[in-house]
């Protein structure tokens, strides 16, 4: 079948997006074959910043790339766009890309896309309330249960909730939603990591795992989770004190860790994999990698952004549709 072919949305034109996609590049062609979903201009102007003898050819599908040029779909013509800043133009830009990845995974133009970072700001500027990629790419697949995952060598860690207040995750958690995430991480592990038996470990939500109910009592929750998926034969640990596991995690005692809240999971991942980490949304009906940044606006446009978690991200993705072909 040849090498998959692999939609990668260009980002928010004014961060490091355009910088780490083609920074990538060399890394990535023996894995699969890039489709590039951005603005020509911008990616131009990045490929002079960084000095790569990258030939990019402007196509309006994946099959009209020749030779070694890489094919770029540009749904946009930024000229003289400011960097390093949000902007509703930007953010309208970016949403135009990922929708128009989402379009051709379901024609099945494409096998997997691959996203660089995008503002919230900037989307909300443009009249998208969405508070990330995960959110959106859900919506536009009618995907009710998702997961986002952040995975680098040494730990996968799923989280149960996401981008919410601190404040708001107690109430935030229940039965139905933690055993959900651990019975779409389970399969994630099994079907995209090539996992055939895998064990999962649970973080508890207060210090101790609540000491019997004097730190809170929210492990009971959790508990009655646990016991459904083990019910279901998901091979479960926990709740555990988080700030112990994740040691015994990155030694490979698991293969994945449920979190119950975006920084007590990726914190320790970050810790690890702060320039490899890939970012993937379990649940979907078509596989999705991302970088494990953000825009860093601050260095948007001096040419020192590191490609490793673009680098990684892209060829998790053709790993991905490598096993799926297998099956």
């Amino acid at each position: 079948m040849g090498l998959p072919i692999v939609a990668i949305t260009m980002g928010d034109p004014a961060g490091v997006g355009p910088e780490v996609l083609l920074k990538a590049l060399p890394e990535v062609l023996s894995f699969c074959r890039p489709f590039i979903i951005g603005d020509i201009e911008v990616l131009k102007e990045a490929k002079r910043l960084t000095g790569l003898p990258l030939q990019l050819l402007e196509v309006r599908a994946p099959d009209e790339a020749q030779g070694e040029r890489i094919p770029v779909l540009s749904l946009t013509h930024l000229v003289s766009f400011p960097q390093g800043r949000p902007t509703a133009e930007g953010g309208e830009a970016a949403y135009r890309y990922i929708l128009k990845a989402v379009e051709l995974l379901k024609e099945g133009v494409v096998e997997a896309m691959v996203t660089a970072p995008i503002s919230k700001e900037a989307l909300h500027l443009a009249g998208h309330p969405y508070p990330g990629h995960t959110e959106l790419l859900a919506e536009l697949s009618g995907t009710k249960d998702y997961v986002m995952m952040l995975a680098g060598g040494r730990l996968r860690v799923a989280l149960v909730t996401t981008h919410m207040a601190l404040r708001e995750v107690p109430s935030a958690l229940s039965e139905e939603g933690i055993y959900k995430t651990l019975r779409i991480t389970h399969r994630a592990l099994r079907d995209y990591f090539g996992i055939e038996a895998p064990r999962l470990v649970v973080c508890a939500l207060n210090p101790h795992a609540g000491e019997g109910g004097l730190f809170g009592d929210e492990e009971e929750v959790i508990r009655a989770a646990v016991r459904r998926a083990r019910d279901e034969g998901v091979e479960t640990e926990g709740p555990l004190p988080a700030d112990s596991l994740f040691f015994y995690a990155a030694q490979g005692k698991w293969d994945g860790v449920v979190a119950m809240y975006h920084d007590q999971g990726l914190i320790p991942l970050k810790l690890l994999h702060f320039r490899d980490g890939v970012n993937i949304t379990l649940g979907l009906p078509f596989v999705r990698t991302s970088v494990d940044h953000g825009t860093a606006y601050e260095i948007a446009g001096k040419g020192v952004a590191d490609p490793s978690s673009m680098i990684s991200a892209i060829k998790m993705a053709a790993e991905i549709i490598r096993r799926r072909r297998e099956r």
